[in-house]
């Protein structure tokens, strides 16, 4: 089960047109998106700085 901000930052990505892609490696998910640049996100991610420092290199302006 998901803990933390993952719901909540895949939420925010899919809203800006980012989808999941094949590869990661244990916990962590790749996310692409056509126009911007490719993010990796964990699973079981528990910390907002975390949550903030992926949002921001997705070009995302909301902050946990």
């Amino acid at each position: 089960m998901a803990k933390g901000f993952y719901k909540d930052v895949v939420k925010l990505l899919k809203a800006r047109g980012y989808h999941k892609a094949d590869g990661g490696k244990g916990s962590h998910e790749k996310w692409v998106h056509e126009e911007g640049p490719t993010v990796i996100v964990p699973f079981n991610m528990q910390s907002r700085h975390t949550a903030n420092s992926i949002l921001t290199s997705a070009g995302i302006d909301q902050r946990f």
